[in-house]
């Protein structure tokens, strides 16, 4: 999967992202609204400067919308997952595969988002993106069956899928100069959205009257409001046309226009596979949190409500901490101290559930919470080990990509797990044993090194 990656999205991902330049002019293309436009010429202001900012303005408000709405697919079905599983008839086998779909979907739609994005644009592939997301959670409550269900799943992930690939792009592309923050505020969203579906989803539900269904379905709501800020950018490709070579430069100065940077071979970059496994590893933890973490809680003795609470803490631990890790990242030269000490807070949470699930599930929930912010990490480390912007598009497509490939058998493994076993010992070691390998990727990719200086040099 990598090796194909790689060979097909290197030139594609080349126009995905440009310069700040550009993006201004695609932003111009993308929304030139004739009121701004009115409003400016009258104030004596420039038309595409006014244009720009609103072009902007938007992308702000659709990437917080976004990020809002790529977790509630995932953690409203954990709060609600022993209720399906009685509703659809589930073993405990068929809900672990359930909960390893996530990160199947986010790795086989993951890396056909390099491509959409060149053809289509990136804000419209995020548009049609949020669309699925809405169809898919109206879908699946009421598909009536396992596989019905599984496949509205699907649709949602889908487009989930492809906005979790394109948030670095169109980030390093309109915010080049704010990387850090940009990824703090989108990962602070998206912890946000995740820590809403994980503690209002049960007591939603009985409001609507206990239906499990409804407690799902109302989630595509949300989705829906988060496709409205990307309509007036769907027609910005990404790209500006090329200005117009002075009369004095001629022939040479067009071709130099013209001319694209090389391909660049991920796959012989050390930083990228570290990268990559870090992704993946930290993805596993999160999906089994999220999937598994209520029902621990539950078996334990703790209320549906009361788990759903916890598991809600956990997912908002995320929302200041990824506003902060990342910017604190971005001003280390080496990243490794941030991974050690999160995972170390990983492992204590992992020994609490162990020794005491119900007694200190509040001191879990925090301490899994902070480990969980590895995410927004490697979303920074992809946005600070690649130089360019497509580079940074393919390093995103390549590490999320073999990542959720790299997590798909943990929670589906864990649920065997706890079929077969009869509680949580196993699969609690098991979530321990991967944390260990998860630190020291970390640590390999957290070093000041650049993918295509890598790349060059292997080539050499």
């Amino acid at each position: 999967m990598a090796g194909k990656e790689t060979g097909t999205t290197a030139s594609e991902a080349t126009e995905t992202t440009k310069t700040t330049e550009t993006a201004g002019t695609a932003g111009t293309a993308g929304i030139a609204g004739t009121v701004e436009t009115a409003r400016a010429t009258a104030s004596g202001g420039s038309p595409a400067t006014v244009t720009r900012v609103w072009a902007t303005r938007l992308v702000v408000v659709g990437i917080v919308l976004s990020a809002v709405n790529l977790r509630p697919a995932i953690t409203s079905l954990g709060a609600l997952l022993e209720e399906v599983r009685d509703g659809l008839g589930m073993s405990g086998s068929v809900a672990g595969l359930l909960t390893s779909v996530p990160p199947l979907c986010f790795a086989v739609f993951g890396v056909m988002a390099p491509r959409l994005a060149r053809r289509f644009g990136p804000a419209a592939v995020v548009c049609a993106g949020m669309a699925a997301v809405t169809a898919g959670l109206l879908i699946r409550p009421y598909a009536g069956s396992t596989a019905g269900f599984l496949a509205g799943s699907a649709l949602a992930l889908m487009g989930i899928a492809v906005s979790n690939v394109l948030m670095p792009v169109i980030v390093k592309r309109w915010f080049p100069d704010r990387v850090g923050s940009m990824t703090g505020l989108y990962s602070m969203a998206l912890a946000a959205g995740t820590a809403l579906a994980a503690a209002v989803t049960v007591p939603l539900t009985d409001t609507l009257g206990g239906s499990w269904q409804t407690g799902l379905a109302v989630w595509g709501g949300l989705a829906a409001v988060a496709v409205l800020p990307w309509v007036p950018l769907v027609r910005d490709r990404g790209t500006a046309p090329a200005p117009a070579p002075a009369p004095e430069a001629g022939a040479g100065a067009h071709a130099r226009a013209e001319r694209q940077p090389p391909a660049l071979r991920i796959t012989r970059s050390r930083t990228a596979w570290a990268l990559a496994v870090f992704f993946g590893l930290q993805a596993t933890a999160a999906y089994i949190t999220m999937g598994w973490m209520a029902q621990i809680f539950r078996d334990a003795g703790v209320s549906a409500s009361t788990a759903g609470l916890l598991l809600a803490v956990t997912m908002v631990m995320g929302v200041p901490l990824a506003f902060v890790i990342p910017r604190v990242a971005t001003r280390l030269p080496h990243q490794g101290p941030i991974v050690i000490a999160l995972g170390v807070c990983g492992l204590a949470g992992y020994a609490g559930l162990y020794l005491a699930p119900a007694g200190g599930a509040w001191a879990w929930a925090v301490l899994l919470g902070i480990a969980n912010c590895a995410f927004p990490l490697a979303l920074t480390m992809v946005g600070m080990r690649a130089r360019t912007g497509a580079g940074v598009a393919q390093l995103s497509a390549f590490a999320q990509s073999t990542g959720y490939l790299i997590s798909i058998p943990g929670p589906l493994l864990v649920g065997v797990l706890y079929q077969h076993s009869g509680g949580w010992g196993l699969p609690i070691a098991l979530m321990v044993g991967l944390m260990i390998p998860q630190m020291a990727v970390g640590v390999l990719a957290g070093r000041n090194r650049i993918v295509e200086d890598e790349a060059a040099t292997t080539a050499a």
